[in-house]
């Protein structure tokens, strides 16, 4: 397997000392995050998703994302996708992920998802995500560039199945999956292997975190309230050492994405250990 990084856990690291690390710990690929910064937040410390440094602006020039991708390849990075953040039915932004993917050499770019709440009902929202796909896939064979959506908590596709029947019946050269199973510990777990196997062909590449659960209250005259919170990615509910035996069950040997959201350690001793562990599993 291969081994990138999602540079949204690496937010205290400008793009050249981005590469310079992931390079130094022999990582073989880079998942650059794609978004505009907020500028009201340029003065505040830094942070994954408010004042990241290792960001690559969504409306970059050819000349900068050109600078990006030679700057990624001189440290024999490769770019297994472009993680933009993109609402369900943003076709322009859509578009523009797309080409800045072309020029970065990336085969795939992360798409939006319908969000759930109960104010929509699923069936409504399905049916929004479903025609956004349709308008996706038709980009897809354009620019030769795979939109992918990701498992992930709070929106209609956070297990394998729900993602399953978001994507079925799109070709799986044009629409894909990122499977998370960090995101399903917040929502959406279901054995691995199974989960896997159903989506199959759609599988474009794996996030690896982790996260645990924290009891709020004990109080007898209530329910016990549990909230979900980052760890480690070899100290929360995540089995890491499970979810590679089901890759390997079902033939996987793609992207391993560290994204590790824990602050346990900093980010360079982040990004030795977890390689290290990942490897170890493997």
């Amino acid at each position: 397997m291969k081994f990138s990084v999602f540079t949204v856990m690496m937010p205290d690291c400008n793009i050249e000392q981005t590469v310079q690390l992931l390079s130094d710990n022999q990582y073989d690929g880079v998942e650059w995050r794609f978004i505009d910064p907020d500028l009201t937040k340029s003065s505040e410390a830094p942070s994954f998703w408010g004042n990241n440094y290792s960001t690559v602006p969504a409306s970059s020039t050819i000349e900068q994302l050109q600078y990006v991708s030679n700057l990624s390849k001189g440290f024999g990075l490769s770019q297994p996708n472009l993680a933009s953040y993109i609402t369900c039915g943003d076709l322009i932004a859509t578009e523009r992920a797309m080409k800045a993917a072309q020029q970065l050499g990336a085969p795939s770019i992360r798409i939006g998802v319908p969000s759930y709440d109960g104010t929509i009902s699923y069936q409504q929202c399905l049916a929004d995500g479903r025609a956004y796909l349709d308008q996706v896939q038709q980009l897809a064979q354009q620019y030769k560039v795979k939109g992918a959506i990701e498992t992930h908590h709070g929106n209609i596709a956070c297990s394998a199945s729900a993602a399953l029947r978001l994507v079925e019946g799109f070709d799986p050269s044009c629409i894909g999956i990122i499977y998370d199973p960090g995101n399903m510990v917040h929502e959406g777990y279901e054995h691995y292997q199974m989960g896997l196997e159903m989506i199959g062909d759609y599988l474009t590449h794996v996030h690896v975190k982790n996260a645990s659960y924290a009891l709020l209250t004990s109080d007898d005259s209530e329910a016990a309230i549990w909230q979900v919170h980052w760890s480690a990615i070899d100290k929360g509910a995540v089995q890491w050492h499970r979810v590679i035996k089901a890759l390997r069950a079902i033939g996987y040997d793609g992207w391993l994405s560290m994204e590790d959201f824990s602050s346990s350690q900093s980010t360079e001793s982040l990004l030795q250990h977890n390689i290290s562990y990942i490897k170890s599993l493997l």
